[in-house]
């Protein structure tokens, strides 16, 4: 098993890069970064934290793709993830060129954590339907798959089209990086994973004693093979059982919590998480 770190990186907390240079010493093999465009004032959806106001972090995000690039130049071998990124508010063509630019640049350590969106003032502002978002984030990926796989690329979907075209560079990764799918258990979910996706991020951890056998059976069932899927909980803060639990299950990586605030309260709170690692004897 794995393990990575995620962080709210904003323009207040612990410079990224140096976060990667940190995560990257400690053993950890992946930093993944969150993505929100922007957030509007109105509040039609209530935080997805439970919360009565979302934090402030919300607000304050780096974009992922130009805080990975910087995180790439100064590091070998962490994987640089989004977690999680939102293909339904990007435009397709210029998201599948960002991804293959990092891809390459960074000689294939992208992986790229997908979500639906749950803020629907969010959605609206990028001209997406709550209601389509599940549909536009199909159509997204599939297109920039076939960007990434194809020498002449074109697309012809309901929400997403383009002529056939040339776009360089490919991913180092054939096909493209793998896309791991963020959202709660269940056959809508599982459906998109295994048209498209190549594993399952899920927040948290709870559940997935029963969720991952279900989620190998819709894998299957597409003619795909379930023992490549990968199983990544997500922000997770964990024990040394917890650990346990989730090897003995089939998750794959672990990517732990770090808060968004001044390297003095992220780097113990790193240390922390590395002490696990490597649990004693």
């Amino acid at each position: 098993m794995r393990f990575g770190i995620t962080m709210f990186a904003t323009d207040r907390s612990m410079d990224v890069v140096d976060l990667a240079r940190e995560a990257e010493a400690r053993g950890f093999g992946s930093l993944y970064l969150p993505e929100h465009t922007h957030i509007p004032v109105s509040r039609r959806t209530p935080p997805p934290t439970g919360d009565a106001e979302l934090a402030e972090e919300y607000k304050r995000t780096l974009d992922p793709f130009v805080a990975l690039a910087a995180c790439a130049a100064v590091t070998s071998t962490i994987r640089l993830g989004t977690g999680i990124a939102l293909p339904a508010q990007r435009e397709p063509i210029v998201t599948a060129k960002a991804v293959a630019t990092l891809d390459h640049l960074s000689k294939g350590r992208v992986v790229l954590g997908v979500g639906f969106g749950w803020n629907e003032d969010e959605l609206a502002d990028h001209g997406v339907a709550m209601a389509d978002r599940r549909a536009v984030a199909r159509e997204c990926m599939l297109a920039m798959q076939r960007l990434w796989t194809d020498e002449v690329a074109g697309f012809e979907g309901e929400h997403i089209r383009f002529s056939p075209s040339w776009s360089w560079p490919k991913p180092v990764q054939p096909g493209g990086p793998k896309v791991l799918l963020g959202g709660g258990a269940g056959p809508k979910l599982f459906a998109h994973i295994a048209e498209y996706g190549h594993g399952w991020i899920p927040i948290g951890g709870a559940g997935l004693t029963a969720a991952i056998p279900e989620l190998r059976r819709a894998v299957a069932a597409a003619g795909r093979d379930p023992d490549a899927l990968e199983i990544v909980p997500f922000g997770s803060l964990p024990d040394q059982g917890k650990l346990d639990h989730f090897a003995s299950i089939g998750v794959t990586e672990c990517v732990f919590r770090v808060p968004s605030a001044g390297r003095d309260e992220v780097l113990p709170t790193l240390d922390r998480w590395a002490a696990l690692l490597s649990p004693p004897a």
